[in-house]
């Protein structure tokens, strides 16, 4: 079994994305601890979220309050509700959250049927749960629920298929070098970029980022040097040069895998599809952190660059599915920085609305690639950690705009869920 933790500011978002899979009838509530019944069984998000306000409220200090948690059997085990509940159950507790409000959410939307659970990391009191070796502790939980249930075990099969499992860097559990190595070594066979602000964009989502420069060691030579992030995006420890990595790591190497991806995808369909699903986002939101929202249920990141006055200046988009990287200009002019600043600061005058019905007119043209439902498998294996995890970048700190909110609502959603939405929002500012 693997066990799967995302921390966000966003609770509405991580309830409002699991509701969502039960209107769609894939997904149901297993389980609720300390959460306030209501009369028919069924919830709203404003309902479940009332459980949880009294521990927000005694910590508004705690910036990721929320705790979105995955824990997914083997494809091959049979698991049933009330096993799923007993995991559930002693999962939070052994991770010392056994005392706090939490919803467990059953999806059945992909073949491999597995179990969400929201909670968050304050107490009644308000005092923070400590995540010390959090990741550590998980793994060793899964273990032992695994021995105790009959499960099948996560780590062995891992090992004898000797899959490359990428995950972002850490630099406080050290050897930074090694584990910038195992992302960069193997992006390229998996992704395909067309420039160095695309290939950053894809190493932002695993805490790394790429600098050029002219000098290295007191020569003037073109070089890449690569730094880690921290969890504020900010360059910790000291610069690896590209060359402790391999040639291909290097700028020359790299330069010649740009202009080898600009050649294979001139005639490839991977550009429209991306276009397609952006384009829906756009017609389907009206707003950034909702735009970022939408895409990121869709399986593609969104990376905003902007300058020391906030202004937006750079755009691109991280499809997970086609495995692309693509910046907004390239996609098209709509799709550029300047399009979407104006169309976030204009969207609710007139002249907003109707390029919004163009777009949307666009959208409903007849095309096999365009719809929300455009990507109807889930991105490779080896990325699903972008789906749970919470991170912030250089870019922006929306990027991995949560596991807290990996959906938004479509139209229907009730003024109260809208008001607590923007509560929200205003606590993480």
């Amino acid at each position: 079994m693997i066990a799967k933790l995302g921390r966000s500011s966003n609770l509405y978002g991580a309830l409002a994305y699991n509701n969502i899979k039960i209107g769609k009838e894939k997904g149901k509530i297993l389980y609720t601890n300390k959460i306030i019944e209501t009369p028919s069984g069924q919830y709203s998000v404003s309902q479940l979220a009332q459980s949880f306000e009294p521990y927000l409220a005694a910590n508004r200090n705690t910036e990721k309050h929320t705790l979105h948690i995955s824990l997914n059997p083997d494809p091959n085990d049979e698991v049933s509700d009330e096993r799923f509940i007993q995991l559930a159950q002693d999962y939070m507790q052994e991770m010392g959250y056994g005392e706090q409000p939490f919803v467990v959410f059953k999806h059945t939307d992909i073949d491999r049927t597995h179990i969400h659970i929201v909670s968050v990391c304050v107490d009644e009191d308000g005092k923070k749960i400590s995540d010390r070796f959090e990741r550590r502790r998980s793994t060793e939980v899964c273990r032992a629920l695994e021995k105790k249930y009959g499960l099948l075990p996560a780590i062995d099969r891992d090992v004898n298929n000797k899959k490359t499992l990428f995950t972002p860097i850490d630099y406080q559990i050290g050897d930074v070098k090694s584990q910038i190595a195992s992302v960069i070594r193997h992006l390229p066979k998996y992704y395909r970029f067309r420039t160095l602000g695309e290939y950053n964009a894809l190493l932002s989502l695993f805490n790394i980022t790429a600098e050029k420069v002219e000098e290295l060691g007191g020569k003037m030579q073109k070089g890449l040097l690569y730094f880690a992030l921290n969890t504020k995006s900010e360059k910790v420890g000291h610069p690896f040069k590209a060359s402790l990595f391999g040639k291909d790591a290097g700028i020359k190497s790299l330069e010649k895998y740009f202009e080898k991806c600009r050649n294979d995808l001139k005639d490839d369909g991977s550009k429209s599809k991306s276009i397609a699903a952006v384009l829906t986002a756009m017609t389907s939101t009206a707003n950034e952190e909702d735009f970022k929202i939408y895409l990121k249920g869709q399986g593609i990141n969104t990376v905003v660059r902007r300058n020391n006055s906030g202004l937006m200046y750079g755009i691109t988009f991280i499809d997970h599915h086609t495995k692309t990287v693509w910046n907004g200009s390239s996609l098209g002019k709509i799709f550029s920085s300047n399009s979407f600043n104006e169309r976030w600061d204009t969207a609710s005058d007139k002249g907003g609305a109707n390029d919004l019905t163009s777009l949307r007119q666009k959208a409903e043209k007849p095309n096999e690639d365009q719809g929300k439902d455009l990507y109807s498998e889930p991105p490779h294996h080896l990325f699903g950690f972008l789906d749970t995890r919470q991170t912030t970048t250089q870019y922006d700190e929306g990027l991995l705009s949560a596991v807290g909110g990996l959906l938004s609502f479509k139209s229907g959603e009730d003024d109260e869920e809208q008001d607590f939405a923007h509560q929200m929002k205003k606590r993480r500012h």
